[in-house]
């Protein structure tokens, strides 16, 4: 058996093979920890102590998984965000560090506007719903997914992460589904919004195992979503309502202009990168 110095290297130098040498020592760092149960420092000071034989098997088991290109946070089944550890699978997009952006954006948004009635569109893991919740406790939260496996997952994390939220199984595109839904504050949402044309420049561990239902739109219809948001949103969005969305990158300037043609004050807002993010669009 290899002890946790050996463990970490021989691990390291098989992601090596896919990964640079830093994000290989992290994921490897990540998996070992979660095969363990050790921080680094505890490896570190018990680093001739040997992996028992569970914890090697698991160790064959994951290295074969994640040298498949498979994401470590699909490996392990976790992934932490804004704080929390939240369980996910194939089913749901891994949650991104800039959606922790979006999260606590509209949190000041909320605290400033006094709102308490928000919608979270596209839930996926209910990384965000939960979030807000977190923070925000007396807020009341729906959340809607076209996804049956989606939704499960997310009522699954609500409950370990002990918060109640409303969750609703919608196809949001379907305008007839919409009579379904109250008014709102804020409309919260990190919907699909990458080009089919760009899968071509996509990692493999990406266009292999996250859910293409939550990441692509057509190329000649890349803004769908936030066309049914905007239309959605002078429904069902109270006096004073506003959307905060992330958005594609490059298409910050036409989902801009498609949300002011449909009568909305907006501000384009930039991540730590530099890149336009985020859009708020107030009724």
């Amino acid at each position: 058996m290899m002890n946790m110095q050996q463990t970490t290297k021989f691990l390291t130098q098989q992601l090596c093979s896919i990964y640079e040498k830093q994000e290989a020592l992290t994921i490897a760092n990540m998996v070992i920890e979660h095969i363990t149960g050790l921080k680094r420092i505890d490896r570190i000071i018990h680093k001739n102590v040997s992996l028992n034989t569970i914890q090697q098997n698991q160790l064959n088991t994951f290295t074969k998984e994640l040298l498949s290109h498979k994401p470590v946070q699909y490996v392990l089944q976790e992934a932490w965000f804004a704080g929390m550890n939240f369980y996910v699978d194939e089913h749901v997009l891994i949650p991104r560090p800039e959606t922790e952006e979006l999260v606590e954006l509209t949190i000041k948004t909320v605290e400033e506007k006094g709102a308490k009635h928000i919608l979270d569109i596209g839930c996926g893991s209910g990384c965000i719903s939960i979030a807000l919740k977190k923070k925000i406790q007396e807020a009341f939260i729906t959340a809607v997914d076209i996804s049956t496996n989606a939704l499960n997952i997310a009522k699954k994390n609500a409950e370990a992460l002990e918060t109640d939220i409303n969750f609703l199984q919608i196809d949001f595109l379907n305008e007839s589904q919409w009579k379904q839904l109250p008014a709102f504050d804020i409309i919260v949402s990190n919907p699909p919004y990458i080009k089919q044309s760009g899968i071509n420049e996509m990692h493999r561990h990406v266009i292999n195992y996250e859910p293409h239902l939550a990441l692509f739109v057509p190329d000649e219809d890349a803004l769908l979503f936030y066309k049914k948001m905007a239309i959605f949103g002078k429904i069902h969005l109270n006096s004073n309502g506003m959307i905060i969305a992330e958005i594609n990158e490059s298409l910050g300037n036409e989902t801009k202009k498609l949300f002011e043609e449909t009568g909305y004050k907006t501000t384009l807002i930039k991540d730590l990168q530099g890149k336009e993010r985020i859009i708020k669009a107030l009724s």
